[in-house]
């Protein structure tokens, strides 16, 4: 049986305020479902099925239960994932931002802030529930490092102003490619800046991207996300002569797994929404994506709970919204890293060492 009700929306005041309260948010399931687990996101749930392989978890199984995060743009592709999962043996765990009650185990806001949501359900339901409350206490430290009253020592304010008016290149250690993904994704949707992710083999792409246009290696700039390993380290001396700075983002208080995952992914949300500020752009998602992913969403959801076709009635969580419905009722300061192996001596340079143009 489905409880449909939905808690108050929060009230909208810009999505600063919303990062804000982010952490500890997440009030869905947390009772651990049957092991083993898979998971496969689509649509929006994407991103997140990408940073909680730091879980450890296959895309697909057999037996137990499967994930399968989604969202209506994306609904056909979770029904087929879903119903694979069921003819093989696995039970499966929709979770989504909308769709037909029958579709849908866990309804989470849409929306850019969505991930935590996704990330926090499956985390909880996979049997991490320590993970999860890790993580939480991950974002309330950056929450208040970060947060919009803090105007001097801002990390994330401090990067944005780095990052401004350059085009960052983005790199992290093969087991942690979900970063780069994140980043590129958060910049480009929430920041309005495109960034470019060096994936696969960096050696190869760093001594050989600049050497025919010397020029384009003006106004980059290189995020190096989470862990070094050598061949980062390589990588980052040899780009060191092309670009115009290298800077090292490491997981706050030197988390791991997921927690530094999540951390860095809702690191990178403030950095994004700053740097929007920077460019006097708004950071909410444009009304062209949403005009987008409801013309790819079966009846267009929209806010309404429903649909004109063929008489359905769909769920549709409020965007951006930090409280969340349950549709099955299941159960009630960044440390010093001066220790490092690489010298991070350039890390968050102070923004007074450049000049406004």
């Amino acid at each position: 049986m489905t409880d449909s009700t939905s808690e108050s929306r929060t009230p909208s005041g810009g999505l600063l305020p919303l990062l804000s309260r982010l952490p500890g948010s997440y009030d869905g399931p947390q009772t651990p479902q049957a092991a083993p687990y898979g998971l496969v996101g689509v649509g929006e749930g994407t991103l997140a099925a990408h940073l909680l392989q730091a879980l450890a978890l296959p895309s697909l199984t057999r037996s137990g239960t499967q994930f399968v995060l989604g969202s209506p743009d994306a609904g056909t592709a979770a029904t087929d994932y879903a119903d694979l999962a069921e003819v093989a043996g696995a039970a499966a765990r929709r979770i989504s931002t909308g769709g037909r009650p029958d579709d849908l185990d866990v309804l989470v806001p849409g929306g850019p802030l969505s991930t935590y949501h996704f990330a926090q359900a499956v985390a909880y339901a996979s049997g991490h529930a320590e993970e999860a409350r890790q993580a939480d206490a991950e974002l309330a430290e950056l929450a208040a490092r970060c947060a919009p009253n803090i105007e001097d020592g801002n990390p994330a304010r401090d990067l944005a102003w780095s990052l401004w008016g350059r085009t960052p290149l983005l790199m992290a250690a093969p087991d942690a490619d979900a970063l780069p993904h994140a980043w590129q994704h958060l910049l480009a949707r929430t920041g309005k800046t495109l960034a470019v992710p060096l994936l696969g083999d960096l050696l190869p792409l760093t001594a050989g991207a600049f050497d025919a246009r010397h020029e384009q290696g003006d106004a980059k700039v290189a995020l190096i996300l989470g862990d070094t390993d050598p061949a980062l380290l390589l990588a980052r001396e040899i780009l060191d002569s092309r670009i115009d700075e290298i800077i090292h983002v490491p997981a706050p208080d030197g988390a791991q797994g997921y927690p530094a995952a999540l951390a860095l992914w809702y690191f990178g949300a403030w950095v994004a929404a700053y740097l929007a500020e920077r460019y006097d752009a708004e950071p909410a998602d444009p009304a062209v994506l949403a005009r987008a992913q409801a013309g790819l969403s079966d009846g267009g959801l929209g806010g309404e709970g429903g649909s004109e076709a063929g008489g359905d009635l769909r769920l549709s969580a409020p965007r951006d919204d930090l409280r969340r419905t349950r549709v099955e009722e299941d159960v009630p300061d960044w440390g010093d890293d001066g220790d490092d192996e690489d010298d991070d001596s350039d890390d968050f340079d102070d923004p007074d060492d450049r000049e406004e143009d």
